[in-house]
């Protein structure tokens, strides 16, 4: 006989969220205490696969099928924190995957639009996420956005990208703040910057890895 493993009780997940908050952010310059409360809310064993749940807490990414992975819970706290949110904010968040980032957003501003290529990811996303009036899950190429909606306040690019495209940066107001993690000769940083006119650069400010997002490839130069 194959005995099965016991399941999880809410008092696991409570536990293990308190565990990454103390564990995982607290330790790492996670210093915006309004985003430390929204992670050690927010459930997130509901943003993942049920064969994930058990590791939803952990500090690595977790696989989410077809090519993607959530982030780790310190990148994406390291880039709400470095977007330096306001309660007025619309957000553009690229990678929503199964919607956790977006479910942390919606409680520190106005209104989240959160972009998701994969079909079934922004399904479970829209699932989760039902009830929560300021979040919208758009389905569609992370590197298109969503114009329709612009301008917004800030955008989150909530994994890594070796070039961030110049339509998608336009779809942030003048003055507007970006935060991305990026990929720069194969090191993986998360980096900040603002958006001014025609043109935004982003600085490094942590290494610290990141899951890698489709859809964002540097063009690769021609070789004789």
């Amino acid at each position: 006989m194959t005995l099965s493993a016991p399941a999880l009780r809410n008092d696991d997940f409570t536990a293990m969220r308190q565990a990454m908050v103390a564990s995982q952010l607290r330790t790492t310059a996670v210093t915006d205490p309004r985003v430390v409360t929204a992670m050690a809310e927010v459930p997130r064993e509901r943003f993942v696969p049920a064969h994930a749940v058990s590791v939803a807490y952990m500090d690595r990414p977790i696989d989410l099928g077809q090519g993607r992975a959530l982030n780790v819970p310190l990148a994406t706290a390291r880039l709400l924190v470095q977007a330096r949110l306001l309660p007025t904010d619309r957000v553009l968040l690229i990678g929503a995957a199964g919607g956790y980032a977006a479910a942390v957003l919606a409680s520190l501003v106005a209104e989240v639009v959160a972009v998701e290529a994969l079909p079934a990811l922004a399904a479970h996303a829209r699932e989760a996420m039902a009830g929560t009036p300021n979040v919208t899950v758009i389905e569609g190429p992370l590197e298109h956005g969503h114009p329709e909606g612009a301008p917004y306040d800030v955008l989150i690019v909530d994994g890594a990208i070796e070039e961030l495209p110049s339509t998608l940066a336009g779809q942030v107001k003048d003055g507007g703040r970006i935060v991305s993690g990026v990929i720069e000769r194969g090191v993986f940083r998360l980096a900040s910057g603002t958006h001014r006119g025609a043109a935004t650069a982003l600085t490094p400010f942590a290494d610290i890895d990141s899951v890698r997002l489709p859809g964002f490839a540097r063009p690769r130069g021609f070789t004789f």
